[in-house]
């Protein structure tokens, strides 16, 4: 028997392996403090360079298993999330479909996730996810700064 039939089966599933993670690719969500002193959420300045702005459908706030937040689009309703705009935790827009919002802890690890509508092109991210917590400023006012080993250093998770 040749190689040649295995060489291109072997071809074929290593792009189609490419197409998978392409498809499977997770962007980068940015975490800010926003006006009301909570924090806001969009997607980083190199995510928008690099595939453009993802049409929302919804966000989720989670410390471990537990949902701190959630809010989602109908169906037929969407809006792009540019790098320029941020959703702020709690939303504002009390027509749409939402959890209560529960009040963030300092020195906990919180993940966001925010879903996009499913993009024409495949290689854009379906999701953005990022990780923050809530650490006292200096004038009393809480900062949310992405997690690093140094911050919230008793309750890190993987």
């Amino acid at each position: 028997m040749s190689p040649r039939p295995l060489v291109a089966l072997f071809a074929v599933l290593a792009m189609t392996a490419m197409d998978s993670a392409a498809a499977l690719r997770v962007g980068e969500l940015a975490v800010r403090s926003g006006s009301t002193g909570l924090p806001c959420f969009t997607i980083s300045k190199a995510e928008e360079e690099r595939a453009g702005s993802p049409n929302f459908h919804s966000i989720t706030v989670t410390e471990g298993k537990t949902t701190m937040w959630s809010m989602a689009m109908p169906a037929q309703r969407t809006f792009p999330v540019s790098f320029r705009m941020c959703i702020p935790y709690a939303g504002r827009l009390p027509v749409l479909p939402q959890t209560p919002a529960a009040e963030l802890q300092s020195g906990k690890v919180y993940e966001v996730v925010l879903e996009s509508r499913q993009p024409p092109d495949a290689s854009k991210p379906r999701s953005y996810r990022g990780r923050f917590c809530v650490v006292p400023g200096a004038s009393g006012v809480s900062v949310f700064t992405p997690v690093s080993r140094s911050a919230c250093t008793d309750t890190w998770r993987r």
